[in-house]
Formats: structure tokens, C-alpha cells, sequence
């Protein structure tokens, strides 16, 4: 499954909406998805998204979309 991972880059700072910025995770649940990005990374995670077909197909429209791997 593909999640899509909000999150702050600065974990030291206040969340700002404007500073969101997001990854997409490939995991068999979302508590896994959650897990690896705290695991890898300091980000102040702020919500992980189920993609299902049709918004993961919307997702690859944009040039910069990616599966982040660790």
C-alpha cells in the first residue's frame, strides 16, 4: 500500500501550516509507514494518508512525485 506522509521538517519548531511538506511510503499498514519515517528521520510527522487507486493515481501526475525508500 501507498501512504502519504505529512510532515514538518523541523521537529524543534512549531508547526506551521505553510512549512508542511509530504513523502509517499510504500508499507503493508499505516502504523508501519509511521513507524519507518520516525525511525529515519526527525520529522514532526503530522498525518499518514491511505492512497487508494485513484488518488494515487492523481499523486503521479505531479513531476516530483517519488517513493521515498530508507
Amino acid at each position: 500500500m501507498t501512504f502519504k506522509v505529512y510532515f514538518q521538517p523541523d521537529n524543534t519548531k512549531r508547526p506551521v501550516r505553510e512549512n508542511t511538506q509530504s513523502i509517499y511510503i510504500e508499507a503493508d499498514s499505516e502504523a508501519e509507514a509511521l513507524l519507518m519515517v520516525e525511525h529515519h528521520t526527525d520529522y514532526n510527522i503530522e498525518y499518514v494518508e491511505q492512497l487508494d487507486e485513484k488518488a494515487l493515481e492523481y499523486e503521479k501526475q505531479n513531476p516530483n512525485f517519488k517513493i521515498t525508500t530508507f
